[in-house]
């Protein structure tokens, strides 16, 4: 083989390593790498048990790598309090609001975050929010918010602390990163939707705005102002009340459970049937282990 031959086969493994690497960075398939040797701080673990439903409802196997996904969360973005303290209920909270829509994808990372900033209420004071009708909870955007998040703090627990009313502005906000990770931002999350789902899932939003336009539905009307909201306000119905939206949204469940990898219907009716999903009272021992009763350990807030 000559050596202009060489030259051309080796110039052409690194352009194609190198467009790889990009195309990867983009997508945010780049490999991720969990430090499984530190243990997760038993603390945290108690947070979790008391806030995070989502995380109640995992095996014993499936969260242990969702405390490893919060600890790499937490280790490549920064929380930070905007004329607020962040407490370690809110660093779980966030963190867990980023790995919840993810849990399917384990090798998937955020490409476009960097910083979350906490403020201690409604956003409409702050500079990035105009005359907004109505409270502003969340936002991700560009310009002076590129590569960040804001989160109001009283938001962020609320949405953790009722989980029943399918709102939950941390998973809402998490869900815009996911559809603005290739590029549009268009609530089509096309990282994660397979090209030959695409036109059905943008019918499918389009009939189910058309139901909400016309009081048939029971999605948060919000998600009738566009595409972009649609795909967000549906995403926490998925993630909130699953069995739910499979009931009552039977193809809009099944295009969420191909969107994000996951079965969670599946999953909460198992537990449910070995009954895991029994309500723990105030006096009964607490779900940790620690030997100390609900009331005194983990319905704490933050203990």
């Amino acid at each position: 083989m000559e050596t202009n031959e060489l030259y051309l086969l080796l110039f052409s493994a690194i352009f194609l390593g190198l467009a790889y690497l990009i195309y990867s960075k983009l997508l945010g398939k780049t490999e991720k790498k969990l430090d499984t040797s530190a243990p997760f701080r038993s603390d945290w673990r108690k947070i979790l048990l008391a806030e995070v439903s989502y995380y109640q409802e995992l095996t014993e196997e499936e969260k242990k790598r969702f405390e490893q996904e919060v600890k790499y969360f937490l280790s490549h973005v920064k929380i930070k309090g905007v004329d607020t303290t962040v407490e370690d209920l809110d660093r779980m909270l966030v963190a867990s609001s980023a790995v919840i829509p993810i849990f399917g994808y384990p090798d998937w990372q955020y490409p476009n975050l960097k910083e979350v900033l906490i403020h201690e209420s409604a956003l409409n004071e702050t500079e990035f929010v105009g005359d907004i009708d109505g409270h502003v909870l969340g936002m991700v955007g560009t310009g002076k918010l590129k590569n960040k998040m804001l989160l109001s703090k009283g938001a962020l627990r609320e949405g953790f602390r009722n989980d029943r009313d399918k709102k939950n502005v941390g998973i809402h906000e998490f869900v815009h990163l996911i559809d603005m990770a290739d590029g549009n931002t268009d609530g089509v999350p096309e990282v994660f939707l397979q090209k030959s789902y695409a036109i059905p899932w943008v019918n499918l939003m389009h009939q189910k705005t058309s139901e909400i336009h016309s009081n048939e539905s029971d999605i948060n009307p919000y998600g009738g102002t566009s595409q972009i909201e649609f795909l967000t306000v549906a995403s926490e119905y998925f993630f909130e009340r699953p069995m739910l939206l499979e009931k009552k949204h039977p193809k809009l469940y099944q295009r969420m459970e191909q969107i994000f990898n996951q079965r969670l219907s599946t999953r909460y009716k198992k537990r449910k049937a070995k009954g895991s999903s029994k309500k723990v009272g105030r006096n009964d021992p607490c779900i940790c282990g620690s030997g100390k009763k609900y009331k005194a350990c983990c319905m704490k807030k933050g203990a």
